[in-house]
């Protein structure tokens, strides 16, 4: 019985050596029910995602990029050219030296405010052009028509015939205040479509001699040569400006300029398709901003209103019974206290109708009733002398 216990007893240990033998050397030799060989791993697979298949990332807090994107396509460049004319003699003599008379060229900006091709832009950038080119923001380009101008304002529309033209959204400057953000779009210098930012640094400017008839939304937005013409929208990208020109003395931006509310550009430019020209109310009087010295002199109790310096004969506030030295607080009611505010206020009346300006004669309150005429066309361009700090980019 010893020797069955003890002949079992060594088969046993043999057989465990050698289990651990085999295991450690060949385990894909036991099976222990399963199959010889191990199942294969499925291969990892790693995925790359790059940066062009990630959703598009949102603005940044502050941006105005929404802004800009919607304005800036209906923004173009404009290039005119001017033949120089031809002077007899001497100048016929020079042409055979010097290759001939090269054409002057012109840059400015313009929007587009209407899908059947009108553009808006300034006087100054299309006056006197034998040619005028548009290039759209998409590239596209095409040769513009003159459909009218108005030099009082500075303002001129064109028309292009393309189609699928993007289209500027109108605002409201009157909605508009000191503080607000503002970006100016346009082409400077003509290094391609450019937008500055800025605030509204003040409205209702005038008096500056730059137009005859001047409301200046004035902006600390980068506006420089080229930009003339260009838009100035509001922080949702509606049109609230036209860019018209700067303060400078090296004629770069020094951080005021000037644009055309937009109520004044579309009424001008309604009228301009419409009969090619701006019909405005006209008195035939000449105004004079009242001074201390001239208050003292007219014994104001304080400066006040518009001093009538000059009746024109047979006009309509001639035949109304106004006289040189009556001041004008108002017109219908809208006070006004510079030139500028009389200006803009009786051209803004319909030729034809009645208006009741309140005036002070001798130190008392009069009604004159005016039978409003129509405003002779300018026959100026109304721009700024050489020495003076007013640019028209």
């Amino acid at each position: 019985m010893r020797r069955l216990w003890l002949l079992f007893s060594q088969t046993v240990t043999i057989a465990l050596a050698a289990l651990f033998v085999i295991s450690t050397l060949k385990p894909t030799w036991i099976g222990f029910g399963l199959s010889a060989t191990a199942p294969k791993q499925a291969p990892t697979v790693v995925t790359i995602q790059d940066a062009s298949s990630k959703p598009a990332a949102l603005p940044a807090p502050g941006s105005y990029s929404a802004a800009a994107l919607k304005a800036m396509p209906a923004v173009v460049s404009i290039t005119t050219s001017k033949t120089p004319q031809r002077l007899p003699g001497r100048d016929a003599w020079l042409r055979q030296f010097q290759g001939g008379r090269q054409p002057t060229v012109g840059l400015g900006s313009g929007v587009i405010v209407s899908p059947d091709g009108y553009i808006l832009t300034n006087n100054h950038v299309v006056e006197g052009a034998d040619q005028i080119e548009v290039t759209l923001a998409d590239g596209r380009e095409a040769k513009a028509t003159l459909v009218g101008r108005d030099p009082d304002t500075d303002l001129a529309v064109l028309r292009i015939q393309l189609t699928d033209l993007p289209v500027i959204t109108f605002g409201n400057d009157a909605n508009a205040h000191v503080g607000d953000v503002v970006l100016a779009i346009g082409y400077p210098f003509g290094v391609g479509q450019t937008v500055t930012q800025g605030i509204i640094s003040a409205l209702g400017r005038t008096q500056l001699g730059i137009n005859t008839f001047e409301n200046f939304i004035q902006t600390d937005a980068a506006i420089n040569p080229g930009n003339s013409g260009g838009a100035l929208v509001d922080a949702n990208g509606n049109l609230i400006g036209i860019n018209t020109a700067i303060f400078s003395r090296s004629g770069g931006s020094l951080g005021i300029g000037f644009a055309v509310p937009v109520s004044t550009a579309r009424n001008v430019m309604q009228q301009l398709i419409s009969t090619g020209q701006v019909v405005r109310g006209w008195i035939g009087v000449e105004p004079q901003d009242v001074t201390d010295r001239l208050a003292r002199a007219l014994n104001l109790p304080h400066p006040e209103g518009v001093v009538i310096v000059g009746v024109l004969r047979n006009g309509p506030a001639d035949a109304a019974g106004m006289r040189p030295g009556d001041v004008v607080l108002d017109v219908n009611g809208k006070l006004v206290s510079n030139t500028g505010q009389l200006l803009n206020a009786v051209a803004g009346l319909k030729p034809g109708s009645e208006a009741a300006l309140q005036v002070l004669r001798d130190g008392k309150a009069a009604t004159l009733h005016i039978r409003i005429g129509t405003r002779p066309q300018s026959l100026s361009q109304n721009q700024p002398a050489e020495d003076s700090e007013g640019v028209l980019p």
